[in-house]
């Protein structure tokens, strides 16, 4: 096998390296597997977001890759190189990489320089000139004033910029975030999202980056992979994954401002079809072909809803508004239908009062029809199935290579 347990090293690849996770199935103390048949590349200097619920496999699968994890059986290439294939298992010092953790994973007794630094040890660098780099990159990060500050000295979004700094100065092909943004409040979540978008990019890295955060992920990914239940049901660009989800799960979990039960209808203009709602036929789209009159859910995406008057010409179906909640460009409501469904999220400029009577004006190109599938219906986060210790309690010794 090409490259068969070697050190990955900048001199093996140009630029950043491609990843091919190939049939990978991890198993922890039996079935149902925590990664299942898992196949996945990722292109050299490519964004992929895996998205999931908790429990979906999508942790497991980073933790393979990095080489914090053991998979049970298929393989995982790191710019050509075999790094693990159920009996190889190249450590994590050996994959030049470098990995963002939830929870910063910092040395405690180590200044923010000297957090940096750390990453350049197996770089060999002069001390002046990883001195020079380490102080470049924390001033790129807007941190060049707190280099002698301890993380215990740092709020968590500094000491996130920290970790992120350590992942990008040693320049590794390869970066890994599990959920770097998970403990951060919304404002600064936003900030750091932007940092972390502009600042990869600039570098050019090929990215895993794992979260359950739906506008997190569309925002940062050039493709998404989504992940359930261990098995990798849908991958695409974020475009795709939103305007054609694979199954009934996927368009759950990316976003909806609610469902309505249907039948399939036949084909009608514009590549949609007709469904009869609450006493009236409606067009809107089939992502996937089901027969004439098969039970369905017409799914519709919160951008797909808005209000009017009950006697406008835009209506398609009424309802009463339950509630409503202040945006600041607006008013976003929830709608009871006549037909005893429930809408959320449907935006208007102005404000209709709780217990109003409203028209609900739908715009076809959002309103999926897809096979119900019971199975799918749950997508709250559930306790993981796998039992290896969190990032946060991994040996001393995984964390070192890969801080």
């Amino acid at each position: 096998m090409i490259g068969q347990g070697r050190r990955i090293s900048s001199a093996d690849r140009s630029g950043a390296p491609a990843v091919e996770i190939e049939d990978v199935v991890k198993l922890y103390a039996g079935p149902p597997a925590a990664l299942d048949h898992v196949s996945l590349n990722c292109a050299p200097g490519r964004f992929v977001v895996l998205l999931g619920p908790s429990g979906s496999g999508k942790t497991t699968l980073l933790r393979s890759v990095a080489g914090i994890e053991r998979i049970t059986a298929g393989r995982i290439q790191v710019g050509g190189t075999l790094v693990a294939d159920g009996r190889l298992h190249l450590p994590p010092e050996r994959r030049d990489l470098a990995m963002v953790f939830q929870d910063y994973a910092l040395w405690p007794h180590m200044t923010t320089a000297q957090n940096v630094a750390y990453a350049l040890r197996r770089r060999h660098l002069e001390s002046d000139q990883a001195r020079r780099r380490t102080a470049a990159m924390l001033e790129r990060v807007g941190l060049g004033g707190l280099a002698h500050r301890y993380p215990s000295e740092l709020s968590g979004g500094e000491q996130q910029r920290v970790a992120l700094a350590r992942a990008l100065v040693a320049n590794t092909g390869l970066l890994l975030f599990d959920e770097p943004l998970s403990n951060l409040d919304a404002d600064l979540r936003e900030r750091l999202r932007v940092e972390i978008a502009t600042l990869v990019r600039e570098f050019g890295p090929t990215v895993l980056y794992i979260t359950h955060d739906q506008s997190e992920a569309f925002a940062l990914a050039d493709e998404i992979g989504i992940l359930q239940g261990g098995r990798l049901v849908q991958l695409g660009t974020p475009e795709i994954i939103y305007r054609d989800p694979g199954s009934a799960f996927v368009a759950r979990f990316t976003g909806l401002a609610g469902e309505i039960p249907v039948h399939a209808g036949a084909a009608a203009a514009n590549g949609l079809v007709s469904v009869a709602v609450a006493g009236t036929t409606l067009p809107a789209r089939m992502p996937h072909p089901l027969p004439v009159g098969a039970p369905a859910q017409m799914m519709v995406r919160p951008s797909a809803g808005s209000l009017c008057s009950p006697s406008s010409t835009m209506t398609h179906l009424q309802g009463q508004v339950r509630d409503v909640a202040f945006r600041g460009r607006g008013y976003e409501h929830v709608v009871d239908l006549v037909d005893g469904s429930r809408l959320h999220s449907l935006f208007s400029e102005v404000r209709w009062s709780r217990g109003a009577h409203v028209g609900v004006a739908l715009d076809p190109e959002g309103c999926l029809v897809l096979r119900d599938d019971p199975v799918d219906r749950d997508v709250r986060p559930r306790a993981s199935r796998a039992l290896a210790a969190p990032a946060s309690t991994v040996d001393e010794s995984v964390l070192e290579v890969i801080r």
